[in-house]
């Protein structure tokens, strides 16, 4: 049988990806799944910098306000969500176009990877106990020991991950970093071309920090208050978001605004370097630098289109 068409678009945080996708999927005929960890959350609209409806313009996009912020989302969760959509995009005769910085998300798609969970054991019980009464910090530590690969991926914040490698290592005496490498070296079941769209990083740091200073503008604070209202409080997933931890913790008097807005640059650089040495590890991408186009988007999308012909994914 043959595979079936999958175009991905990824890059950090603030690259540009939102304006480049919706013109790739009006030349592609194109429908978008949302890759990001945030955006499938409603009333969570600007600290995630979710794309705005009438910046669709007219192209459907999946996984974008469908939980509420105390609903559970996670990779197998994604999964899930992220192939229905996918059958449904292929059902109106279109391509699905997966899209956003979740690099973890993206291979647990285009690999088909198995995540297969295992009955909570006592371990996650007592992990979870320990990240309670030592902390996030001294969880990281443990898995750093056992499994520094895995460490370097996944931040000390994501305390169910770090939670998960560490519950592996115990159970089957194998790094779920090696575990997860063997289930990369799967072919992928898609016919696919993975383009990763960078920036020069001072001028990638510098929208970063032009990105946060508009959300404050625009309400970030107010958006958190009003999710600390509705009851959502930071042991949440949702609340573990760049940009609503750390004005949660602004509004329970932990920081100064000013300093929770310094932590939050300094933590979305780190994080986009993170992204950065994430998608570098990945096989068969196709990087996307832009100070490598004169005339930028038009020239970016002509090449992609160019890519996307020679595969025989598009005519």
């Amino acid at each position: 049988m043959e595979k079936e068409p999958l175009i991905i678009l990824t890059g950090p945080t603030a690259a540009g990806k939102t304006k480049l996708s919706i013109a790739l999927a009006k030349a592609v005929g194109g429908e978008i799944i949302s890759a990001d960890s945030m955006q499938v959350y409603k009333h969570m609209d600007i600290g995630s910098a979710k794309i705005r409806p009438e910046e669709m313009q007219g192209v459907r996009h999946y996984l974008v306000d469908e939980l509420e912020p105390w609903e559970e989302f996670h990779v197998v969760r994604f999964q899930q969500m992220a192939k229905s959509a996918m059958e449904q995009i292929r059902s109106h005769g279109h391509i699905p176009i997966l899209v956003g910085g979740t690099g973890f998300y993206i291979q647990a798609i285009l690999y088909d990877i198995d995540f297969t969970e295992n009955e909570a054991s006592p371990y996650r019980q007592e992990l979870e106990a320990l990240a309670q009464s030592r902390g996030a910090s001294w969880l990281h530590e443990e898995l750093k020991k056992v499994d520094p690969e895995s460490a370097e991926a996944i931040h000390e914040h994501n305390v169910k991950r770090v939670i998960r490698a560490l519950e592996f290592y115990r159970l089957t005496g194998k790094k779920i970093s090696e575990h997860n490498e063997e289930q990369r070296e799967k072919e992928s079941p898609y016919r696919s071309a993975y383009f990763v769209l960078n920036e020069d990083r001072t001028v990638l740091y510098d929208r970063i920090e032009k990105r946060i200073d508009k959300m404050l503008e625009n309400g970030l604070v107010d958006e958190v208050m009003r999710l600390k209202e509705m009851g959502c409080r930071r042991g949440m997933v949702s609340m573990q978001g760049l940009g609503y931890k750390e004005i949660l913790a602004y509004l329970d008097g932990e920081y100064t605004l000013p300093e929770a807005v310094e932590i939050l640059k300094r933590d979305t650089r780190h994080f986009a370097k993170r992204q950065l040495t994430w998608f570098r590890r990945e096989r068969d991408v196709i990087w996307l630098n832009k100070e490598d186009y004169a005339c930028e988007e038009e020239a970016i999308l002509a090449h992609m289109l160019e890519i996307l012909r020679e595969r025989k994914m598009i005519r």
